[in-house]
């Protein structure tokens, strides 16, 4: 047998680790106080690029099922790269729109609270938000299109595992980033951190032109691989004609059934959690620990965090394969059962913030956020392939940008209170307690108790609306 479907989906790994090489290193040392932005500021924009993502993976989906899998994806990451690269010029753009800033230096030099300093932190913000938008076109693409990928490479069983792996980007991406950003901030500039992670992208557009074709036209996937790829089908010619002919439920439609339901509901309470920790783990470390991302130790916090998440959450992918294989389970019971494992993992977000304090050490906060984290990502593969399970392929990035959009929805509820509640947490000082936390800490303690039971509620919302294997029939 051969087995180009890996290839593909480890071009799906390295397109997802680029897309988490992001904004949220940069922010505390070297974008905050150049624009003089609040963490008020860092949600408004965190939060508009989560909306944004949400409307477009609406829409992305459907997109990638029209241009097709090879064009769509190539789109996005193109896309996606432009407004990477983009970023690096919204420096230079703020000098051009506010009266007595001439150049780059000067904007870090402006008296802090001066109408000149809320100028400067306006434009800037208005100027990202059109970077970010741009951003999350292009993003909004990578998991439809990735999704379809396995869905028409893998047999349900290795869905999971399959999607788990290229999902781990996600972490590899964040773990790779606090060794990689900081320094190249530090070293040439924070615009060269997005010029670079940017030209990336453009490199991977031309390996994915070159090596994917369906599995059917692929030169590089003999008869057994594709008889195995199939394997679900009753036979391999009716699955042919299946990806002809089949008919692609409208959008409107997929609204109508409670599996459209339940994928909305596990992406909306928990993907906000997911891109909560990503945006503001950095900053909570160095506000709350000063470790800096350019510190030895900030980098340390950061890189042990995510190694957690990678090494979790690609065993996250496997599991429901033993409980289908082992224990003769059905691949929608075995993911559900999975899933309700790892939703207690996040549950170690309550400790880290009252472990982290007592004992005055950020390796408490370190290991539980990325056990919590490592947790969401075993949970996001899962739930990715229950769509692969209950919907036909032509219909599978139509759903998955569905929920997508619900998870930016979610994701911009959290992220605008979190950067709101930060600021005024900190300017309240010992005014604002909660549970013995007073200030900024007693606002970190309120954000990682939402993120410690929202697995749970998402489950217990999707086991009422589907409980039981049930595909679509068109």
């Amino acid at each position: 047998m051969t087995n180009w479907r890996w290839w593909l989906c480890s071009l799906l790994f390295v397109a997802t680790t680029v897309n988490y090489l992001d904004l949220s290193l940069t922010y505390e040392e070297f974008i905050k106080p150049e624009f003089h932005w609040t963490d008020a500021n860092y949600g408004t924009i965190t939060s508009f690029f989560s909306i944004f993502y949400a409307i477009c993976c609406l829409f992305a989906g459907k997109f990638v099922d029209w241009m097709g899998t090879k064009k769509g994806y190539l789109i996005a990451i193109g896309v996606w790269s432009l407004g990477a690269v983009m970023h690096a010029g919204c420096g230079i753009a703020t000098t051009w729109f506010v009266d007595g800033v001439d150049s780059v230096e000067a904007l870090r030099a402006v008296e802090a609270g001066s109408n000149v300093a809320l100028a400067i932190s306006t434009t800037s913000v208005y100027l990202f938000l059109l970077c970010r938008s741009i951003l999350a076109l292009g993003e909004s693409g990578n998991f439809p299109a990735a999704i379809k990928v396995t869905a028409e490479y893998f047999p349900k069983k290795d869905r999971a595992f399959a999607t788990s792996i290229f999902n781990a980007g996600a972490s590899v991406g964040a773990l790779a980033a606090p060794l990689c950003i900081p320094p190249l901030a530090q070293a040439l500039g924070w615009e060269w951190a997005f010029i670079i992670i940017g030209g990336l992208g453009f490199i991977w557009m031309f390996f994915w032109a070159f090596m994917y074709d369906k599995p059917e036209s692929s030169k590089h996937v003999n008869e057994v691989e594709l008889e195995y790829i199939h394997q679900d089908d009753a036979a391999e010619a009716a699955e042919k004609a299946a990806i002809a002919e089949q008919k692609s439920i409208p959008m409107i439609q997929c609204f109508k059934y409670r599996q459209t339901w339940s994928f909305i509901a596990g992406k909306f309470f928990t993907d906000g959690v997911w891109w909560f920790f990503l945006f503001w783990a950095p900053s909570y470390f160095s506000n709350q620990f000063n470790a800096p991302a350019t510190s030895g130790l900030g980098q340390a916090l950061i890189f042990t965090l995510y190694a957690i998440v990678t090494v979790v959450s690609i065993f996250g992918g496997y599991l429901p394969k033993i409980f289908v294989d082992k224990k003769g389970m059905n691949p929608y019971s075995g993911r559900m059962l999975a899933m309700l494992i790892f939703a207690f993992f996040p549950i170690a977000a309550l400790f880290a913030q009252p472990l982290g304090v007592h004992f005055n050490n950020p390796w408490w906060p370190a290991i539980l956020i990325g056990l919590a984290a490592a947790g969401h990502q075993a949970w996001s593969a899962n739930l990715f392939s229950t769509v692969g399970d209950m919907f036909p392929k032509s219909t599978i990035a139509t759903i998955t940008g569905i929920g997508a959009m619900a998870g930016g929805v979610g994701s911009m509820i959290i992220q605008k209170v979190a950067g709101n509640l930060f600021t005024y947490a900190e300017n309240a000082g010992s005014a604002f307690h909660f549970l013995g936390f007073e200030g900024k800490p007693a606002g970190y303690f309120i954000m990682f108790c939402f993120c410690g039971v929202a697995y749970l509620i998402a489950w217990a919302i999707m086991k009422s609306l589907v409980p039981k294997y049930k595909p679509i029939e068109i």
